[in-house]
């Protein structure tokens, strides 16, 4: 996960999907070109579901050199050849998901609003901290609750680039983005855009970007 400037768009599936239709939905969304790094997060699902899911969205992603990191399973994103993993605090440990992907992949982890674990996980060689959630989220509940500061305090201390998460729009992404994320992280304000992921997807680049101006 390369970082510039801009912070960049994470864009994290729904939890739940129907692959038939879902696929040619990704699609669409990914050849806005707003979309930096997609995360595979699918909840009550067979291991065979996700193995499905990755066979279908993995050859979209490295056509549009867009990175996969595949949410709690190392053992299923190093098989299937997913980019990275992302794993929290109740998953796999960081040091596992390290051994199962190795050096060469991304190893992404959920810090809530805890910066002591963002460090100690970053000097281990976490590839990002996320911290969240920062505004109220549908997708799932959230443990905890954050605000722009963590990410000011957090990049000035330390390079390790940082992913901001919860409740994320287009509408409220600025002071995230001048407090620092390297990355926003996107569910519903992607997927549930009243105007269709498309358009969501645009609306929040376009809102990153001016947050530069």
């Amino acid at each position: 996960m390369n970082t510039d400037e801009l912070a960049g768009l994470y864009l994290l599936t729904p939890p739940k999907i129907e692959l038939a239709t879902f696929g040619d939905k990704l699609k669409s969304v990914l050849d806005t070109g707003a979309v930096d790094c997609l995360q595979l997060r699918l909840k009550d699902v067979s291991d065979d579901d996700i193995r499905k899911a990755i066979d279908t969205i993995l050859p979209m992603c490295n056509d549009r050199d867009i990175p996969l990191i595949l949410n709690d399973r190392p053992d299923i994103a190093k098989k299937s050849g997913c980019d990275g993993v992302h794993v929290g605090e109740e998953d796999a440990s960081y040091d596992e998901a390290r051994a199962i992907m190795g050096e060469e992949h991304i190893v992404g982890v959920s810090c809530y609003d805890s910066r002591h674990r963002a460090m100690i996980l970053g000097d281990k060689g976490a590839d990002y901290v996320a911290f969240g959630a920062f505004y109220p989220t549908e997708t799932k509940e959230a443990k905890t609750s954050v605000t722009p500061e963590i990410l000011e305090i957090w990049t000035t201390f330390t390079t390790v680039p940082c992913v901001a998460i919860g409740g994320i729009t287009a509408e409220n992404v600025a002071p995230i983005v001048l407090a620092g994320a390297d990355f926003v992280a996107v569910t519903g304000g992607v997927w549930n855009h009243p105007d269709g992921p498309e358009a969501g997807a645009k609306a929040i680049k376009a809102a990153i970007a001016a947050t530069e101006i």
